[in-house]
């Protein structure tokens, strides 16, 4: 609960002309489930036409996805296991949002922690929200060039290796169907937009 006495997790409404025939309205909420992570929330809404509804959801303190470029071009890219799919993924670095941090320093941290560089340019790629229809997660994706390595500092039980792909590599990989994580095709495809190529 915030300190206004809100225990509502979701960000703050946005609003456009007309939408008021589309929302819906929180009338309460209750706790489901409280891990380290991930909070399970079941809130009771009011449909626009009067009725009543149940709408479970995922709330998650938000995330970065570092797309880092090297001088010659190659893109790093980490393989990592992921239990929830039981198989190792090639994907952008990324990392989840502490509390109070701002998104541009978690994507400095997490590419030192898990790539071990730094980057001289940072510029932002936008921002997605991967699973609209349970989960408030928010991940901002980064664009970091002018990389220098300077050793990984994984957190203690974090495990993945580290490899550099031209851009064609990653696009063929994803044909092959071993990209598979949606936050890291809309970096490459945000990426490829901004150069004109998509």
């Amino acid at each position: 609960m915030t300190a206004d006495g809100n225990d509502d997790p979701r960000p703050p409404a946005r609003r456009q002309d007309g939408d008021e025939r589309l929302v819906e309205t929180r009338l309460r909420g209750e706790r489901v489930f409280d891990g380290k992570l991930l909070h399970v929330r079941r809130d009771t809404v009011r449909l626009p036409d009067g009725g009543a509804a149940t709408r479970e959801y995922v709330a998650h303190p938000g995330a970065v996805l570092i797309l880092p470029v090297q001088d010659d071009g190659r893109l790093v890219v980490e393989r990592q296991f992921r239990y929830p799919l039981d198989r190792v993924c090639l994907e952008f670095p990324a990392g989840k949002l502490d509390h109070g941090e701002a998104p541009l320093d978690t994507a400095r941290r997490e590419l030192v922690e898990e790539a071990g560089f730094t980057a001289r340019t940072w510029s932002s790629l936008g921002v997605i929200h991967p699973v609209i229809s349970y989960s408030t997660e928010r991940i901002e994706l980064w664009l970091a060039e002018g990389l220098a390595h300077v050793g990984a500092k994984l957190d203690p039980g974090e495990f993945l290796e580290i490899v550099a792909l031209t851009e064609d590599e990653l696009l063929a990989a994803y044909d092959r169907g071993e990209v598979t994580d949606a936050k890291t095709i809309v970096a490459l495809f945000a990426w490829r937009r901004r150069r004109g190529l998509a």
